[in-house]
């Protein structure tokens, strides 16, 4: 039986076959809304806020699906050829399927990488790729509403009939992120400076961290194809013993087998540290979890993380 990767080659192959043309998606397209693929649900959640109902948005990778390990299936790349715009996190996040991608844009397809709206000075350098960037900027609301106008022009460079509505609906959600960063703030002031140690099983966190003032440890990088060794976890074990961690976190589309036995290996050093209530990093929550939308997800993280480290004689 062909492997993952034979479909992909295979999947690539029948795109280039194909003819241009956008919006083939006839269920879609019938009803004259623009036909938008988003690769993630984060993703997803902006195009719908900043198209209304003027697109028809479709995510490829489904709640708690981890974007960084994601490779494209058959109906991904199909999925995507018939679309009339591509949108993407962008900033090497969906690294596995960059190859789709760029088979993509050279064939006349849009592609957006909405990351790409925040300015180079206000991303953080990756440590763990040299010459690349963190691209979990979601995690900082106002920087995520950049990428709306960035999702507007795109949409209304295909729609001109509806570009004023994507402009205000983009300056709506812009402000809706502005006053969920406040109300986070508000939030967060209930932890003192001394209980601001975010430890969690994967580096998703530093924008969230820079905007309230935490300290964050990861244990895996940026990516979660890059493994945590046995250095590493005692390396964490360590310095949540000294520290006196009362809480770390595991994150919905990640495994939690490295993160306990960061547990174990703190109990071992005679600690004690509970693992908190899961938080969302790189996909929202599936229908009825709260986090269906990036602005349910930071609450949902914040409530958490104020629950998993404040004081419970407080």
């Amino acid at each position: 039986m062909p492997d993952r990767r034979s479909f992909l080659t295979l999947a690539l192959a029948l795109l280039a076959a194909l003819p241009v043309v956008s919006g083939c998606a006839e269920e879609a397209a019938d009803d004259g809304r623009v036909v938008a693929v988003a690769t993630t649900s984060i993703v997803a959640d902006a195009v719908r806020q900043v198209g209304g109902e003027h697109v028809a948005v479709t995510s490829l990778m489904g709640p708690n699906v981890d974007p960084h390990l994601y490779r494209p299936s058959e109906g991904d790349v199909t999925r995507m050829a018939t679309a009339d715009v591509v949108f993407t996190n962008g900033l090497d996040l969906e690294g596995k399927m960059g190859e789709a991608l760029e088979q993509l844009g050279s064939r006349g397809i849009t592609v957006v990488a909405i990351a790409e709206a925040v300015p180079e000075a206000d991303r953080r350098e990756s440590v763990q790729f040299e010459g690349s960037y963190d691209p979990h900027v979601w995690m900082n609301p106002r920087l995520w509403a950049l990428v709306a106008q960035h999702a507007a022009d795109a949409l209304a460079e295909l729609d001109p009939e509806h570009a004023e509505v994507y402009r205000a609906n983009a300056a709506a959600y812009t402000d809706s992120l502005a006053a969920l960063d406040d109300e986070l703030r508000q939030r967060l002031a209930a932890l003192p400076d001394e209980r601001r140690v975010l430890v969690t099983a994967h580096d998703a966190f530093e924008y969230f961290g820079r905007a309230y003032d935490f300290e964050v440890r990861g244990l895996q990088g940026l990516s979660t194809a890059t493994e945590a060794g046995t250095a590493d976890v005692q390396a964490l074990a360590r310095f949540v013993t000294e520290q006196e961690i009362p809480a770390m976190f595991v994150e919905t589309s990640v495994s939690e087998r490295t993160i306990r036995a960061v547990q174990e290996a703190v109990q071992a050093r005679g600690g004690d540290v509970r693992l908190g209530e899961p938080l969302y990093s790189d996909a929202l929550g599936a229908e009825g979890s709260g986090a269906e939308t990036v602005a349910g997800m930071l609450r949902h993280n914040v409530a958490a993380i104020v629950e998993g480290l404040g004081d419970p004689n407080a």
